[in-house]
């Protein structure tokens, strides 16, 4: 596997889900390496959790902070950041074909079309062979905004021998950006951690919402809402999860509203440690546009919490239903966002329904399902190449 995100250490939640990919891979008796950026001159091989994990140098150390941090976007828009990228592409491309030409893998697989797919498509000239790329979200957003991005990544995707995305959304927006066949791309969400997602919430514990602290991740309007059924009347407690540049925005905000008594801001939260700090919560807020998925829908699910998401949310919209466990309103729509809230909190069956339909997202990201639905994706690649 090639990636960008992986998790430095315990409690890490950079790339945790791919990470469940892989050891669920190795508990199905496969050998599964791990291609990814070194953090700040921590590079080499290590073992951990069954997976072996290659960390590529590609900068001194100091320079070493494109990855893992969710900030690449960022960083990359100046010319030392573009460098560092060109020089970590470089780098993990190098890493893949050394490991195709020795004969040490069969199927390379590319998370995000960038930097993941790139390397993987610069490998196959120097003996790097056949890809499979995944696409998350992030990645699918950029093509967008950019046509270089566009262009590079139908090379990539018309490249690789295999496309699967995490939602049915991300599918069929790369498939339209980049001129691929929609029912050439595999959907399957990557896995959650359903181990430590098995209490049922008891309510009482408010609205909670998780997630990155970005603009795209859409916070505020959540704050907006809670502020508005305060001014209703409706007293309704609220827990952020979660940590990005956009904190000290929100904290601020939530003192102008009033609400900030109301407020728990409660940092990044390790994955075991979730249920814990939501398990009790009456809605989770999913306010976000265009996700990739909305891995934190289903786990809210799985906790029997019911969700309330936009329109616009992009992938969520595959695991949130519009009515019974859930809600789906406009994005710009405080009003509706606050009603939302109110009406799955007063519901009597919200709590049960969402149980029910967290039972059925438990069984399609459990990390043994999703391990055996890309064994069979890796399996027909390998078949094709040997014909």
């Amino acid at each position: 596997m090639v990636s960008h995100a992986y998790p430095r250490g315990e409690g890490d939640i950079a790339g945790v889900f791919i990470e469940r990919l892989a050891v669920a891979l190795v508990s199905r008796g496969h050998h599964t390496t791990v291609i990814v950026p070194s953090d700040t001159g921590a590079g080499g091989r290590s073992r951990r959790r069954g997976v072996e994990v290659l960390r590529v140098r590609y900068a001194p150390a100091g320079r070493e902070t494109l990855a893992h941090r969710g900030t690449m976007q960022d960083a990359t828009s100046t010319l030392p950041g573009k460098v560092a990228f060109a020089s970590l592409v470089n780098a993990q491309a190098r890493a893949v074909a050394r490991i195709r030409r020795h004969g040490l893998a069969q199927v390379v697989h590319a998370h995000w079309w960038v930097p993941g797919g790139v390397a993987a498509w610069l490998a196959r000239f120097t003996g790097g062979g056949s890809y499979l790329v995944t696409l998350h979200g992030t990645d699918v957003a950029v093509l967008e905004s950019s046509r270089g991005a566009r262009m590079l990544a139908r090379r990539v995707l018309r490249g690789a021998q295999t496309i699967t995305a995490v939602s049915s959304y991300l599918a069929q927006r790369a498939a339209s950006l980049v001129g691929v066949d929609a029912e050439r791309i595999v959907v399957q969400p990557m896995p959650a951690d359903v181990e430590h997602l098995s209490r049922a919430s008891q309510g009482g514990g408010g609205v909670v919402t998780v997630g990155r602290l970005v603009a795209q991740k859409r916070v505020d309007l959540v704050l907006d809402a809670v502020a508005r059924l305060r001014r209703q009347g409706r007293t309704v407690r609220l827990t952020v999860v979660g940590d990005g540049p956009e904190r000290g925005n929100l904290e601020a905000r939530a003192r102008e509203l009033g609400i900030d008594n109301l407020t728990k801001f409660c940092g990044s939260v390790p994955p075991a440690a979730l249920a814990e700090t939501i398990g009790n919560a009456d809605v989770m807020a999913f306010p976000a546009r265009r996700e990739g998925l909305g891995l934190a829908a289903a786990e809210s699910f799985m906790l029997g919490i019911p969700v309330v998401a936009c329109m616009d949310g992009g992938g969520v919209v595959d695991v949130v239903p519009a009515d019974g466990p859930g809600r789906v309103v406009a994005g710009d729509s405080v009003t509706e966002f606050a009603n939302a809230l109110d009406e799955l909190i007063r519901s009597p069956s919200a709590r049960s329904l969402a149980q029910e339909r967290g039972r059925l997202l438990r069984h399609r990201l459990d990390p043994e399902y999703v391990a055996q639905t890309y064994e069979e994706v890796y399996s027909r690649m390998v078949r094709r190449k040997r014909r």
